[in-house]
C-alpha cells in the first residue's frame, strides 16, 4: 500500500471510530487482515465456495444428493458435453465433494455427504453471530 492511501486510511479511520493512535489503530486491523488471509479455515471455505460458485457443479451437487450417477446420466441431465462434465467433476473432487469409480466402462459418481455437511457447517459457524 502506498504511503499516502495509508495516511489516508488513518486520518479516515479515526474520524469512523474514537481512536486516540491512529498509528496503533491501523496496525491492529492491518494483523487482523494478515492473519485473516492465512487462516486455514477460511482458505478452506473459500475454495469450497469457488467450487460452488458455478451453475452446472451446483446442478451435479443436486442431482447426485439422492443417488448416485453416471457421466452419461449427467450429460442428459446437464444438457452438456461429457468433456465439459468431466471439468465440472473433476473440480468437485478437488474439493473432496464427490467421489468417482469405474463400474464396468462407466464412471459413476456420488455426493459425499459428510464432507459437505462438513462444509456447511464450517460456514455456519464462521459466520454465527454472538
Amino acid at each position: 500500500m502506498r504511503i499516502e492511501r495509508k495516511k489516508q486510511i488513518k486520518q479516515t479511520l479515526c474520524g469512523c471510530d474514537d481512536c486516540s493512535n491512529g498509528d496503533k489503530y491501523f496496525q491492529n486491523l492491518q494483523q487482523i487482515g494478515k492473519d485473516l488471509k492465512f487462516d486455514q479455515e477460511l482458505i478452506s471455505l473459500s475454495i469450497f465456495l469457488n467450487a460452488l460458485g458455478n451453475m452446472e457443479r451446483l446442478t451435479i451437487l443436486t442431482a447426485l444428493k439422492d443417488k448416485e450417477l453416471c457421466v452419461c446420466e449427467l450429460e442428459a441431465i446437464l444438457d452438456k458435453s461429457q468433456p465439459s462434465i468431466s471439468h465440472h467433476l473433476r473440480e468437485l473432487e478437488k474439493v473432496g465433494l464427490i467421489r468417482g469409480w469405474k463400474k464396468g466402462k462407466y464412471t459413476y459418481y456420488m455426493l459425499l455427504k459428510k464432507e459437505l455437511a462438513k462444509y456447511l457447517s464450517n460456514l455456519n459457524q464462521q459466520f454465527s453471530f454472538k
